[in-house]
């Protein structure tokens, strides 16, 4: 048998760390002991190549050539990497191949195609239409219109400044006057608001300091990952997390040159799979970062009847429009409409004028004769109709771009034959784009790839960044890869997804908790009791509410007490924090553009007097009464998402207790060792190091099989054996168990032989096991088999 530590690989489970100037290389390393001692085979590190000077993230990348000098570059690296090795560990390295910052005076490649325009040998590497806004980069940096900026443009010998940002002049301007100086630029610096509707290089979904790069070009591709490539060959990095591939022209072409560029090394992709979706079979990759896990793991512990009565108690507290919050679907259908019309109306733009194009030059005469208005307005109406992030050249474009959807979007149209567009934008989505040398080739290859560029960001801006904020009946399941129009996930439906996962992506990722999810795994454990008590969470909030005058509105209220009911005792400011986040994504009252002091000053006012104030200590007191139920929740989340299939990822400090609200709260630098460890910790780590000293029960070639309870509270015993040698058990919905009268005579078959309780091997079970037996000692089991007499 191979060990699990055996170095570089596949990881049998993986520990993200956030790097940032303040946990650099250098504090990871100091954790790595007591990390090698958790079980998990590999660290898991946030982006290590040169980012914007103080980033904490890390994902704005300046210089691809060289490791991250605020972390302690490429020898504070290696010497990770060599002291992870002596504790058997190894790294897997977060990549980012869609976007750079938008930071000139860091960002050299950008420096040159400022100075030197589409004639740059770097011109190549970024994503610019230089055929609009006069073969000009238009830079979105000023504060105001031009005119009353102009005082702070200072010509600086042969670079422009302005506040905080330097852009290179083109030789022989910088005598010019101010006016005539900037016209002669590659460049245009314009008020940040022109971005909407006049920015020429595409983006990372809406944000305009991360311009896109095209790694589709071979060069590009070797110029960006050369790093990463030789720090892989060099074994200092064993496997890759991609960043946003959906971004990308091509993710089909990206990963395949990936996969042999890197010998084939353990990689997953951040892709978010719609409900249903499956990823294409033919990438070379492990699998997901394991967002669709989430939401099935998530599922488990959320009563789906509860879920829907509290919908009904939500609609009936805060009054909110249909599609405004109201319903789902109609509020996701209003968001997307925004998003296409304010964030990526360029993106639209451009998309309409390539497809003008394509029909006026077309041999096809009955293409021909159709307003750019026609044409624009079927591009809206199929991409807020997408139900998937994009379609893929692998995929079957007309399973994406239905003809269902077609037929719904011709219903924009007064007059049939301008809603013949309709057809017209769906023909050149799904069908080939033909052979290469036909003169219209490279515009329909365009206009499939930035269709589908588009629609992810789309999906990602209208659904995770304001539907989500809007719609807010229950907060664990608006949840980045979840679907808070269907919440709960039957347990024959979790053991079906289980399969599939073990037959076709056995080492794929899976996350509960990850950078980017909006409430820890914790959070939405302790928000899933809620669903169990509809009535009684609706009965509190009415009292609490009514005691506490100046609700903002009725939406924002029901969010916030499930904030400080979720997260428990916490530091005003960051309930505060987390809230002024959700008002300003939701955008229904303030936004990040727009924002109304009056409407989040109120806000900050109602957190204080109600949520984190008096009101709020009742809310905890529901808490403490609710928390046998929550920490059934905590630990069932984490023994299935440890030991279901796939490679676990478990984010820092969450192997114990870990309650956090979105980014920023959950990149906090945590303690390691934990202070004060707990029962969580202690599950984590017996899962770890069953996972690690039997990986052949868990790897590729493993096996799934659910285990069915029998008894009168059979549904309320989710179990599943790995190989015949490990079993997990866990209690879900256990309020509703007790009001129901526990477990009384239900029993769980156990596979042959004899089994010991990990976290207490005194405890054996073999046969028919009573399952109150199974969990007088706590609600989550993890079982090991025994070897043979």
């Amino acid at each position: 048998m191979t060990s699990a530590r055996s170095g570089p690989g596949v990881p049998t489970a993986t520990y993200r760390l956030q790097l940032q100037p303040a946990f650099p290389f250098a504090a990871a390393e100091a954790a790595v002991p007591y990390l090698a001692s958790l079980g998990v085979s590999h660290l898991h590190l946030s982006p290590v190549l040169e980012a914007v000077p103080g980033s904490a993230h890390g994902y704005d990348v300046v210089d691809h050539s060289r490791v991250r000098g605020e972390l302690g570059g490429e020898e504070g690296l290696r010497a990770l990497a060599r002291t992870a090795r002596e504790h058997g560990l190894g790294l897997v390295v977060d990549l980012v191949p869609n976007h750079m910052a938008l930071a000139p005076r860091h960002n050299a490649a950008l420096w040159e195609v400022l100075r030197e325009g589409p004639g740059s040998p770097y011109a190549r590497w970024f994503d610019i239409d230089w055929e609009a806004q006069g073969g000009r980069i238009l830079l979105p940096v000023l504060g105001g219109p031009i005119g009353s900026e102009r005082a702070h443009l200072v010509v600086d010998g042969d670079v422009l400044r302005y506040h905080d940002h330097a852009f290179p002049l083109r030789a022989g301007t910088g005598h010019l006057p101010l006016p005539e100086l900037l016209d002669a630029q590659w460049y245009r610096p314009v008020w940040w608001r022109l971005a909407r509707t006049e920015l020429n290089y595409r983006r990372f979904f809406s944000i305009s300091e991360l311009i896109g790069v095209r790694v589709e070009d071979p060069a590009v591709f070797d110029a960006t990952h050369g790093t990463i490539l030789r720090l892989l060959a060099d074994g200092v990095i064993d496997g890759l997390r991609i960043d946003h591939p959906d971004g990308l022209a091509d993710p089909d072409g990206y990963l395949a040159r990936l996969h042999e560029a890197t010998g084939g090394r353990w990689t997953v992709v951040e892709k978010i799979l719609a409900d249903g979706e499956r990823l294409p079979a033919s990438w070379p990759v492990a699998g997901t970062t394991g967002y669709d896990a989430l939401r099935h793991v998530d599922g488990l512990f959320t009563d789906r009847t509860g879920a829907y009565e509290l919908l009904g108690r939500y609609r009936a507290f805060a009054a909110p429009q249909t599609d405004r919050g109201g319903n789902w679907e109609a509020t996701v259908r209003r968001a997307a409409y925004k998003v296409l019309t304010h964030e990526l109306a360029t993106e639209t733009d451009r998309l309409t004028r390539v497809a003008a194009r394509l029909c006026a030059a077309s041999p096809d005469l009955s293409l021909r004769d159709r307003a750019p208005w026609a044409l624009r307005t079927a591009v809206e109406e199929l991409l807020v109709r997408m139900r998937v992030y994009r379609p893929y050249a692998s995929g079957d474009a007309s399973a994406v771009i239905t003809e269902e959807a077609a037929a719904e979007a011709r219903l924009a149209f007064v007059v049939p034959q301008e809603a013949e567009a309709v057809g017209i934008v769906r023909r050149l989505l799904i069908e080939p784009p033909g052979d290469a040398s036909a003169p219209d080739h490279a515009d329909r290859v365009e206009f499939r790839t930035r269709f589908a560029q588009t629609a992810s960001a789309l999906r990602a801006k209208s659904v995770e960044d304001t539907a989500f904020y809007r719609y807010v009946p229950l907060l664990s399941a608006a949840e980045v890869g979840g679907d808070p129009g269907s919440p709960g996930v039957f347990p024959e439906d979790f053991h079906a997804y289980c399969a599939r996962v073990q037959r076709d992506w056995p080492l794929t990722g899976t996350v509960v908790t990850t950078h980017d999810t909006k409430r820890s795994a914790d959070v939405r454990a302790a928000l899933g009791v809620l669903t169990e008590c509809p009535d009684a969470w609706t009965k509190l909030l009415a009292e609490v509410t009514l005691a506490e005058e100046g609700v903002p509105d009725g939406q924002l209220a029901w969010a916030a007490w499930q904030t400080v009911f979720g997260l428990g005792a916490a530091e005003e400011e960051r309930v505060r924090g987390a809230l002024l986040k959700h008002v300003r994504e939701a955008g229904m009252y303030t936004s990040w553009t727009e924002q109304e002091p009056p409407y989040e000053e109120a806000v900050a006012a109602f957190v204080a007097a109600g949520p984190c104030g008096p009101p709020g200590e009742r809310v905890a007191a529901f808490r403490k009464a609710l928390e046998p139920h929550v920490r059934a929740n905590v630990l069932g989340t984490a023994l299935v998402h440890l030991t279901m299939p796939g490679v676990p990822d478990v984010y820092q400090g969450t192997e114990g207790e870990y309650r956090a609200l979105v980014d920023p709260d959950n990149r906090r630098p945590v303690a390691f060792p934990p202070e004060t460890p707990g029962e969580k910790d202690a599950l984590t780590v017996a899962a770890l190091r069953l996972r690690a000293r039997r990986p052949e029960a868990f790897g590729a070639e493993a096996s799934y099989e659910p285990l069915h309870a029998e008894g009168p509270a059979a549904g309320h015993c989710l179990a599943f054996a790995r190989s015949a040698e490990v079993v997990t058990a866990v209690t879900r919905l256990s309020l509703r168990l007790a009001e129901a009268g526990g477990w009384r005579e239900t029993r769980l078959t156990l596979p042959p032989g004899r089994w010991t309780d990990a976290l207490a091997p005194e405890r054996e079970f073999a046969g028919h096991v009573p399952v109150a037996d199974l969990f007088d000692r706590q609600p989550a089991v993890l079982l090991e088999r025994l070897a043979d007499d």
